[in-house]
């Protein structure tokens, strides 16, 4: 196994359109200011371990954004913050 796709380095920007995955955590600070703002976001808007992610959409070209789904409500996230939400089994029967 690659450790591009290891599972400590699976993370919601991997995702396509219609997959779902459980969150596991939101990756590591680094000590970047905006990135923990972000993250911090990430956690008040429900991005909390346990939790179930959809992607709905992928914008055309290139899939950034992408609309995600937790709970009942939808999210549109650039990749580069998909990427700071692990994730842990790539399918989830709903």
């Amino acid at each position: 196994m690659s450790a591009k796709n290891s599972p400590a380095s699976r993370h919601l920007a991997l995702l396509k359109k219609g997959d779902s995955a459980v969150v596991t955590g939101l990756m590591e600070a680094n000590g970047d200011a905006e990135e923990d703002a972000i993250r911090l976001r990430l956690l008040e808007l429900g991005f909390s371990p346990g939790e179930v992610v959809r992607v709905v959409a992928e914008s055309f070209p290139g899939g950034d954004p992408m609309a995600v789904r937790i709970g009942n409500t939808t999210f549109a996230l650039r990749r580069r913050e998909a990427a700071l939400i692990r994730i842990g089994q790539d399918k989830v029967v709903a």
